[in-house]
């Protein structure tokens, strides 16, 4: 028996302003602007800004389904998720912060592995961090896509972190430089920066996607790129992405004997 499983994309960095939350939000707005099924991870368990950009209640999150899991208590996925629309769905990080240590990366396999047979895709968005936590997570997805600026210390990080994933003989990150971002830099181009990092550069986000009024999107829950005058004034920046997006999903199949 066939069964088709959620593609994992992880989106992450190597420090904190590189717009990497709010493209977890614009990516998940995408591809359920396709009829996709998305899940969203929030694995920044000491900030947590899923909830909050989202506008939802985070009356259950990661801690409580890790707990209920170590206490055999856990029954399914959908009683810890949170419903965002028809599409989107989200599992929160701890209220608490406090409760964030305490989830363990043994049960994260298993969260992921139970969301990847309800779902297409899995978008899990993490800190900066290699924590064990976020190693596990490096380990069950299929792209990881790491957000840059056209910053130096962003591209010092970035530089150790490709000789890490060289080391530890990885393939399956990819790059992307966010040039979307208020007061952004323009130091280094491209070669330039492929040149620093060691690595190629898979995809700029344009100058022209960047908004001004982002605040009024966060205050009203809303994501960017499911507003129709957003995607009116910016149709053909978002379609490219659209078209990057859809180059990394697999569309697994699991044969089950």
């Amino acid at each position: 028996m066939a069964i088709k499983q959620a593609d994992v994309l992880t989106i992450t960095s190597v420090k904190g302003g590189t717009g990497k939350t709010t493209n977890v939000l614009n990516i998940a707005g995408i591809l359920s602007s396709e009829g996709k099924k998305v899940l969203i991870i929030d694995l920044d368990l000491y900030t947590g800004g899923i909830t909050c950009a989202l506008n939802i209640n985070n009356d259950k999150d990661l801690f409580l389904l890790v707990n209920d899991m170590n206490n055999n208590k856990f029954d399914y996925l959908e009683n810890y998720t949170i419903k965002y629309n028809d599409h989107i769905d989200v599992i929160a990080a701890p209220n608490d912060p406090r409760d964030a240590a305490k989830i363990s990366p043994k049960y994260l396999s298993v969260v992921i592995a139970k969301a990847k047979m309800k779902y297409d895709v899995v978008l899990i968005d993490t800190n900066h961090l290699l924590t064990d936590n976020n190693l596990v997570i490096f380990d069950n997805s299929d792209e990881i896509l790491y957000f840059i600026t056209n910053d130096p210390l962003d591209l010092k990080n970035m530089k150790s972190m490709t000789s890490i994933f060289r080391d530890m003989e990885m393939e399956n990150y990819k790059v992307i430089l966010n040039n979307s971002l208020p007061k952004n830099k323009s130091i280094f181009n491209n070669y330039d920066i492929k040149t620093i990092i060691k690595s190629k550069v898979d995809y700029t986000l344009q100058p022209s996607l960047y908004e001004k009024n982002i605040d009024k999107y966060t205050l009203n829950g809303k994501i960017m790129f499911l507003e129709p005058n957003y995607i009116k004034n910016h149709r053909k920046d978002i379609l490219s992405y659209q078209v990057f997006l859809n180059s990394l999903l697999k569309k697994k199949v699991k044969n089950h004997e």
